[in-house]
């Protein structure tokens, strides 16, 4: 390239990726190199997608779901992607308009959110399990103008205003079908040049005690910002790159789209509810870069993994923070090391524990390429080694949401102070590694002392007979509040008062006094649909139990009356 000629969108984007490749085994050094291409003009499907796929017969997707299982490669779903953009802008998909995606682990996903991105169109992501109210709910707020769904699911559908175009993946009287518009003709040409800027995604946030926030996310804060996400999976160029997650969710974008496809590798996507089918699979398909949430891990471990030969490289794990029992599981079966990362829908991932960091149980990691992390004390606003995980806007990080759709006081918020704030509280230790608290919404003191929920989690899920737990705040009439557990027991254990009384003398023999367990109940875990427990409903539970109307048919046990030893009245004051 002539000196006196600026570097295509592609090149810059090129650039920036492969130094993050290069410098994969350093993760101190990658951090302090790498900054952020700057864009005016980028579509990633035209300026990166289709330029991998000129001429490109390596596997870019393979999606195996039940009895049906398709693959195509990097050329040929760049040609079918041209097609379908063709087909929709026939039908009278136009730059702005806000389409509703709302499909199971298909290849349509990926077909259709390429010739989306092709057209300029606006892609809201919508998990199939949606209910009709939060359905009817996303299609007013974003102003939906398409939808394209399944014909099982646009069947209950009628309902949908007159402005929509209705289309479907199979065929249903009175939809459009995704077959006849892929057959439209090939080539497309684009009706301008994308502005870096221009909305590419809407989100509606898995709001557990509030409703739904709506994320908005650019052509670059997404597809350029999950860079990072590449440099924490630890993705190459030909990995085969398996990541859990449903369509509709930001993960799916984040590991199933961006990351593996920035990657050059290739992306398998499983569709299955049974731990043995997914990890059968996994070796089958010789998958060398893997990632789930903290729950699928869970299921995981209750299988003896040592019976598959995975042939994986990496492990990852975001959504909530994985507990060390579960890594300490997985590394004695297969001897590899399960890598926290974190992030949010409004971001890209922010902090990890990439592939060349020595892992430490319990840590987040340290801050990602492209990431200046700071602790700001939610009270005083100093930063320092503990507090909100906030992210410095000086300069802005391209994986950062431009803001929430009208929501102009939940933004002053967010960004206030020239950071993004996460909610979430840390601390960082001498190294530089974060280590995660919790929510600043779950935190809680006890006694003057302040409690975080995950440690103690982490304590009750050393014991062999929890598979699942979560601790919240119970009324107390002299500590204000104390730890309850809520217990998932693990195949095979009783729910009864000598369960009890071994999780409670084990996390006594375990957790310093002013965080033993107070109180525990066994239950199946509420959790939202992307696998997240729902605390506010388990606190809401005891609220309740406090006033005089515990839930029908629940059991509290409590350590006081189960333990030889009593509590003190005041744990670690006097």
């Amino acid at each position: 390239m002539p000196s006196n000629e600026k570097p295509t969108p592609t090149e810059r984007f090129r650039a920036a990726r492969d130094l993050l490749l290069e410098l994969r085994d350093d993760h101190d050094l990658a951090h302090a190199r790498f900054t952020w291409p700057e864009f005016d003009e980028f579509n990633w499907a035209l300026d990166w997608f289709d330029v991998v796929a000129r001429g490109n017969d390596r596997t870019a997707l393979h999606v195996v779901g039940g009895q049906t299982e398709e693959q195509v490669s990097y050329a040929e779903l760049s040609e079918r992607s041209d097609r379908l953009a063709n087909g929709l802008r026939a039908a009278g998909v136009r730059r702005g308009d806000a389409l509703l995606m709302m499909l199971d682990n298909q290849l349509a996903v990926w077909e259709s959110q390429l010739a989306a991105m092709k057209l300029g169109a606006v892609v809201v992501p919508t998990f199939t399990t949606v209910s009709a109210a939060d359905l009817a709910d996303r299609v007013e707020r974003a102003d939906i103008r398409h939808v394209v769904t399944t014909a099982e699911l646009a069947a209950g559908m009628d309902w949908l205003p007159g402005r929509v175009t209705r289309i479907c993946a199979g065929r249903l009287p009175g939809w459009l079908s995704l077959d006849d518009l892929r057959s439209a003709p090939a080539g497309f040409t684009p009706d301008r040049p994308t502005r870096a800027d221009e909305t590419l995604f809407l989100y509606f946030t898995s709001g557990t005690t509030s409703r739904p926030k709506l994320v908005r996310h650019t052509h670059v804060s997404y597809p350029v910002g999950h860079l990072s996400g590449m440099y924490w999976n630890g993705v190459r160029p030909g990995d085969v790159h398996l990541n859990v997650s449903a369509p509709g969710w930001a993960k799916h974008a984040w590991s199933s789209f961006f990351v593996p496809l920035n990657a050059e590798a290739t992306v398998l996507s499983v569709t299955t509810s049974h731990a043995r089918d997914l990890l059968d699979r996994v070796v089958a398909h010789g998958v060398t870069t893997f990632c789930a949430p903290p729950t699928v891990w869970r299921m995981l471990i209750q299988e003896d993994l040592r019976r598959w030969p995975v042939r994986l490289r990496e492990a990852g794990s975001v959504g909530e923070p994985l507990n060390p029992e579960v890594i300490e599981q997985v590394r004695a079966a297969w001897g590899l090391t399960i890598r926290d990362g974190y992030g949010q829908t409004e971001t890209t991932a922010q902090i990890g524990n990439s592939p060349s960091l020595p892992v430490r149980p319990g840590s987040m990691g340290k801050p990602l390429p492209g990431y200046d992390i700071v602790l700001v004390d939610p009270n005083t606003g100093e930063v320092g080694d503990e507090g909100e995980v906030c992210v410095n806007l000086s300069p802005r990080p391209l994986g950062v949401m431009p803001g929430y759709v009208d929501d102009e006081e939940k933004n002053a918020k967010t960004f206030a102070g020239g950071y993004y704030h996460t909610g979430d509280i840390a601390h960082r230790d001498a190294d530089g590694y974060l280590h995660y608290v919790g929510r600043t919404d779950d935190v809680f003191k006890s006694y003057d002392h302040r409690i975080s929920p995950f440690e103690l989690e982490s304590a009750l899920l050393e014991h062999e007979a929890v598979a699942e737990a979560a601790v919240v705040p119970a009324p107390d009439p002299v500590g204000l509040v104390v730890p309850k557990a809520y217990v998932a027991l693990a195949a095979g254990e009783t729910a009864d008062v000598e369960t009890a009384r071994r999780i409670l003398d084990h996390t006594r023999a375990t957790l310093a006094p002013h965080q033993w367990i107070r109180r525990l109940e066994f239950t199946a875990l509420p959790k939202t649909t992307s696998g997240k427990i729902r605390r506010a409903e388990l606190r809401a539970r005891d609220v309740e139990r406090a006033a005089g109307s515990p839930p029908a048919g629940s059991v509290e046990y409590l350590a006081d009356e189960l333990l030889d030893a009593a509590l003190p009245a005041a744990p670690g004051i006097g």
